[in-house]
């Protein structure tokens, strides 16, 4: 993807914004499946989407809150290949956890835990500012730019001589 003058692609925003919250799920389950699977008889949709699970005050519920900061820590890593720029990384990290908030309504009611919302404001700026840093970094890399060198070959100077992908750094593009 080039960088330059942005296109208004509404279905590539739209694949994004889906491809994104099912990567979030997907690393959410994971680590719901690591962390709480192996403290409760039966993992459900419970976990992931009623408030009233991300408590302090149990073991399990320190296991869930940290199933979704380590979920907003992988939704940056997904951010990084999947929007691929810093600057929107705060529109579809806000989008993700608007859209993680309906669901809990539809599922579970209004979320009436002040725990729930720490934990996804918590989430919510880590995947932002992890995913900016990341994105940012991965824009700021050099790019490499190769000229392949002009070798001899019985005195005549030639560059389809050489096969693709070897540099011959021996000789350079002036010796001609």
């Amino acid at each position: 993807m080039f960088y330059g003058a942005m296109v208004w692609d509404p279905w590539l925003i739209v694949a994004q914004i889906v491809c994104l919250q099912c990567l979030y799920y997907l690393g959410l389950g994971t680590f719901m499946a690591l962390l709480v699977g192996t403290r409760v008889p039966r993992l459900t949709l419970l976990y992931l989407f009623d408030f009233a699970i991300l408590t302090p005050r149990t073991t399990t519920g320190w296991c869930a809150i940290a199933s979704f900061i380590l979920a907003a820590i992988a939704g940056a890593g997904f951010m990084l290949y999947v929007i691929e720029r810093a600057k929107k990384c705060l529109d579809f990290a806000a989008t993700l956890y608007i859209i993680h908030l309906f669901i809990c309504i539809i599922y579970g009611g209004w979320p009436a835990s002040v725990t729930w919302w720490v934990v996804n404001i918590v989430g919510l700026a880590i995947m932002s500012l992890l995913g900016e840093y990341l994105c940012i970094r991965r824009e700021l890399q050099d790019i490499p730019v190769r000229i392949r060198a002009i070798t001899r070959d019985n005195g005549i100077a030639s560059k389809a001589s050489e096969p693709p992908g070897e540099w011959d750094d021996s000789s350079s593009l002036w010796d001609v």
